[in-house]
């Protein structure tokens, strides 16, 4: 028999299709794997209500668990709400090597006038546009290498 922390590490590893540097780990979408009888219950939190990714991330997570071979079955929560907060410190490091400005540390969430760019570690940047290439992200500019750069938004 798989044991239930086999399969959290097995399916969080699961790609996120939006960013495919991350996994639904570094993200914080997976939130759990509990027993209910023969059936194991994966459960995983959308960044934001509508986000089109949730689809590819069960079917990924169904596939893994049947590599595994694990009756089971993937279970959306949406409460709480998922929380830039719930992201790893690896997953914030994997999004600045891949040229997406993490989100701002823990805690409430404030105008931000800057963010750092993760190209060139400048603080001097510009928002672009307050929606970049998906919902969760904004685009930015650096003003001292002058390169476009997304920002992960913290919510």
């Amino acid at each position: 028999m798989v044991t239930d922390e086999a399969i959290f590490e097995a399916v969080g590893e699961v790609a996120d299709p939006e960013v495919p540097v991350l996994t639904i780990a570094d993200l914080g979408v997976l939130r759990g794997v509990r027993r209910e009888g023969d059936e194991v219950v994966v459960t995983i939190t959308p960044t934001y209500s509508g986000c089109p990714a949730m689809d590819l991330i069960r079917h990924e997570v169904e596939l893994t668990l049947q590599s595994l071979h694990v009756h089971g079955r993937v279970e959306t929560v949406l409460s709480p709400a998922w929380t830039t907060d719930w992201m790893t410190d690896a997953g914030k490091t994997k999004l600045t090597e891949y040229g997406i400005a993490p989100p701002s540390s823990t805690g409430p969430v404030l105008l931000q006038l800057s963010v750092r760019c993760p190209l060139c570690g400048s603080p001097n940047t510009s928002e672009l546009s307050r929606f970049g290439s998906t919902s969760c992200k904004s685009l930015w500019r650096c003003n001292s290498c002058r390169e476009p750069f997304d920002h992960f938004k913290a919510i």
